[in-house]
């Protein structure tokens, strides 16, 4: 008997995650707003004046990982124009390819010569298997942190933001990112980083969902527009 009903309650189950799964982006996002609402009123000034921000996804993978290291400490836009043009000469865009592009080769693409070491440590990694980035996704975030913090070039606001685009962690916030941290001292005025830890503690578990809008009040702002 007991054979029986497990395939059937498994069915159940997969059919109810099915129905519930185009549900699930909106109802999420629509519990974030309404708990952020309630826990500081700077977020319902956002969306009064700005509208709701476009929630960022990227693919997971190498590709992206590459292009968060183009992104340390630069513009999006121009880490990306970066990542198009050794793409275009490059468009297998495989760690056993980019192991093996020259120094000169990457400068010529725009790249310095740390980032071009960054992205050679994590291609190395990768061939080497000591990290295996299909993995990450059954993985806890605090998990995924202790595996790529151990590649060079890889800090605490790259795994951050890989996190929340690509494997949609839904309570981090970015302290290291110049935006974040500019917004919170805007609208809360705030400018010590010990107290931004202990203030936004009540936005979680949401922090991610308030980045996003903080990142929106701050490029909306400035009358800017980013393709993540």
């Amino acid at each position: 008997m007991v054979a029986f009903l497990l395939p059937q309650k498994l069915a159940v189950f997969f059919i109810r995650l099915f129905i519930l799964s185009g549900l699930k982006k909106n109802q999420t996002m629509q519990e974030a707003i309404d708990h952020l609402f309630q826990k500081d009123p700077i977020f319902q000034y956002i969306i009064d004046t700005y509208g709701l921000p476009t929630i960022p996804k990227r693919p997971q993978g190498f590709e992206t990982l590459v292009l968060l290291i183009l992104e340390q400490q630069v513009s999006i836009d121009s880490a990306k124009a970066t990542f198009l043009k050794i793409k275009a000469e490059h468009a297998t865009f495989k760690p056993e390819l980019l192991v093996d592009v020259s120094d000169d080769q990457y400068r010529a693409f725009g790249v310095s010569r740390q980032k071009s070491t960054y992205i050679k440590a994590l291609s190395s990694a990768i061939l080497n298997k000591e990290i295996d980035l299909e993995s990450l996704p059954q993985k806890t975030a605090e998990q995924v942190r202790e595996e790529l913090i151990k590649i060079k070039g890889i800090g605490n606001w790259t795994i951050d933001i890989y996190l929340m685009f690509c494997l949609q962690e839904p309570d981090l916030l970015p302290l290291g990112d110049i935006a974040v941290v500019n917004t919170i001292k805007e609208l809360l005025d705030i400018h010590d980083k010990s107290i931004m830890e202990t203030h936004t503690i009540n936005w979680s578990p949401y922090r991610s969902y308030a980045t996003f809008l903080l990142w929106h009040y701050y490029l909306r702002k400035r009358k800017r527009t980013i393709v993540y």
